[in-house]
């Protein structure tokens, strides 16, 4: 038997506690208790100031409820709160500008071809006659239309949209914008509006009204601005520049017509439409132009006022010049204005131009396969001075010109 001795447990010892540890639990809570009371103490003058303020916005939401009871209904007008959607727009539109859109119709005195025998008798078989489209815009009768609707003629009817007919005259035209002016002998049911059309963009709606082949008055057609700023050259030998395409249908009888967008104004004046170009036999549709209104404006604007319009004036003959001329004849420069006459005193002459000199810049203008003399000249106003460049023989020279014009001679450029 082996005898093991007895040895008790031993129990784990304890750390003993520190005195400084209990101190600063102490001073923890103190702080804690006494931030609480100072936080407090903080945020009840604050939240009698809110109640404050709440209250007297209260007061002042009382007194306006107060103030809009009193008041006497508004009435709102039927067209402030109007569906908005383009086919009431254009309905809108047509019935307050339609009424100032009239047909225009224009007779011709007879010519040599309208002669023939009657009876025993040579004489006229009678008068010619065209239809066109105007626009009213003035109070005072003025009509604006295209230069093609009146040339040529000399007796003028106007028909309004509901039918009654009374005589317009003449009171000028602009060959190279193919504007006219006309005045209307009767009352003026209403007058249209010219717009802004610098601020016009693509894809923009537009409508066009007009007596479509002369015999359907007030045609309505609608599209949009496919295009600004488009140039075309007519068969004077000018570009017509800056024009508005629009794919809103125009036909023969509309030209002079009015295009407007969807707040009636009258942004353009209908001038042509384009089936095809010379280099193709390709046929095209819905290519449509206008004259833009800010052109419009200027030219009429100015024959109502002073009886015409007044064009820079050069005072020479001139001839264009082409690759195939210069080649023919041995010139200089394959582009260019040839002057084979100078008007005694005339612009061009007092400033020493002579017969056989090419124009090839006017101003800021070229004279070249994609700038005719024509629009570099009327880029520039009557009394300007401007800058003429141009070839005599072999040297290229400049010079400046006062530009006239009051004077019509010949060309009368």
């Amino acid at each position: 038997m082996t005898y093991t001795p007895y040895t008790p447990p031993q129990q784990p010892l304890k750390p003993r506690r520190s005195r400084f540890g209990g101190f600063l639990k102490f001073i923890f809570y103190a702080l804690v208790i006494v931030l609480g009371f100072l936080f407090y103490g903080s945020l009840k003058p604050r939240s009698t100031q809110n109640n404050a303020e709440i209250d007297e916005l209260r007061a002042e939401v009382r007194a306006l409820q107060t103030q809009v009871a009193a008041a006497p209904p508004v009435e709102i007008a039927a067209e402030t709160i109007r569906e908005v959607s383009v086919e009431s727009e254009v309905t809108r539109v047509v019935e307050e500008v339609g009424p100032a859109v009239v047909t225009i119709t224009a007779e011709k005195p007879a010519d040599e071809s309208s002669y023939g025998y009657w009876g025993f008798f040579f004489q006229p078989r009678g008068r010619s006659t065209s239809m066109g489209s105007g626009v009213i815009i003035h109070r005072d009768g003025y009509i604006l239309t295209n230069n093609h609707v009146v040339d040529g003629a000399d007796v003028f009817t106007i028909e309004l949209a509901n039918g009654e007919t009374y005589p317009a005259e003449l009171i000028n035209r602009d060959q190279f914008s193919d504007l006219a002016v006309l005045k209307m002998d009767g009352p003026v049911p209403t007058v249209a509006e010219l717009g802004d059309s610098d601020s016009l963009k693509s894809g923009e709606t537009v409508i066009a009204i007009g007596s479509a082949l002369g015999n359907f008055k007030n045609t309505v057609t609608t599209g949009v601005v496919s295009a600004t700023g488009r140039f075309l050259q007519t068969d004077e030998g000018y570009y017509m520049e800056n024009l508005i395409q629009t794919d809103a249908a125009i036909n023969q009888g509309n030209s002079g017509g009015p295009l407007m967008n969807l707040d009636g104004k009258v942004i353009g004046i209908n001038v042509m439409i384009v089936r095809g170009s010379r280099a193709s036999s390709a046929v095209a549709e819905g290519l449509g132009f206008a004259i833009p209104a800010n052109t419009a404006r200027l030219i009429a604007d100015q024959i109502i006022a002073n009886g015409d319009f007044q064009r820079p004036y050069l005072g020479i003959q001139w001839q264009d010049l082409t690759p195939r001329l210069a080649y023919r004849y041995r010139l200089p420069v394959d582009y260019g204005t040839y002057i084979y006459e100078v008007i005694p005193g005339g612009p061009a002459d007092r400033a020493g131009l002579q017969a056989g000199d090419i124009l090839t810049k006017i101003g800021a203008r070229k004279i070249d396969a994609e700038g005719s003399f024509y629009n570099a000249l009327f880029a520039y106003q009557p009394g300007e001075t401007v800058p003429v460049e141009f070839v005599r023989g072999s040297e290229v020279l400049s010079l400046e010109v006062r530009l006239g014009g009051s004077e019509t001679v010949g060309t009368g450029l």
